[in-house]
């Protein structure tokens, strides 16, 4: 019952007031996104240069996404209520999250597309760091495919001085992979899962948001690409 209420409610508030504001306020150049598998369980990684991206990602995609988010986020007065009833995923930085970790495999079970940021952070000006383990870790132990995600012209957007100035955004969407299945997941394997994620949504940037991957080449390594 619950499920059905967060899908509910999800769908009534993206397809009216979040797809609303998004095309007033925001030029939208999308590209790949006959890249997107139509159903199954998927992973979709992106950079992250603004509180925008989220919003602006959601209502861009024809596919339910439930986000991981920073535990501060819900903690926040009035806004945390919203993500809980958006049925997002509260995750504990920096620490064993197990609690998340069962969340985010139950809704890829489901069939949803789990949606995360794997910088863990906003990267901004400063362009693409490295990944955190938690994207890799989730992928490798749900054998789910990844769909790299890059958007760019966020960067600058303030609101509320930006509220009534359109934006223009970019958004490309990558072709879905899976991460080699190592024969143990080891922490070497998740590192390397989640520096070949990194990479994927590198290639889809701008130069100048690539940061510390600027001319740095995908691991050389075997990957399923798409769903098969």
């Amino acid at each position: 019952m619950r499920n059905l209420f967060h899908t509910v409610y999800y769908w009534v508030n993206v397809k009216t007031w979040v797809r609303l504001i998004i095309r007033l306020i925001f030029e939208r150049d999308v590209k790949g996104l006959d890249n997107i598998p139509p159903k199954g369980a998927l992973i979709m990684a992106s950079n992250h240069l603004n509180l925008a991206d989220p919003p602006i990602l959601t209502g861009m995609m024809p596919r339910r996404i439930v986000w991981m988010g920073k535990q501060e986020l819900f903690d926040i007065p009035v806004f945390g209520i919203l993500y809980h009833l958006f049925g997002c995923i509260p995750v504990r930085r920096f620490q064993a999250d197990l609690r998340a970790l069962r969340r985010s495999q139950n809704a890829l079970k489901r069939g949803l597309v789990l949606g995360m940021f794997p910088e863990g952070t906003r990267s901004g000006e400063s362009g693409l760091g490295r990944g955190e383990p938690g994207t890799a870790l989730i992928a490798l132990r749900t054998n789910t495919p990844v769909l790299p995600v890059a958007i760019w012209g966020t960067e600058d957007h303030k609101v509320p001085r930006d509220f009534f100035r359109r934006t223009a955004v970019n958004i490309v969407y990558g072709k879905p992979f899976h991460l080699p299945q190592p024969e143990r997941l080891t922490k070497e394997a998740v590192e390397a899962g989640a520096d070949l994620i990194m990479s994927r949504i590198a290639e889809l940037l701008p130069e100048r948001y690539r940061g510390i991957y600027v001319g740095r080449e995908p691991q050389a390594v075997e990957t399923r690409e798409g769903m098969g």
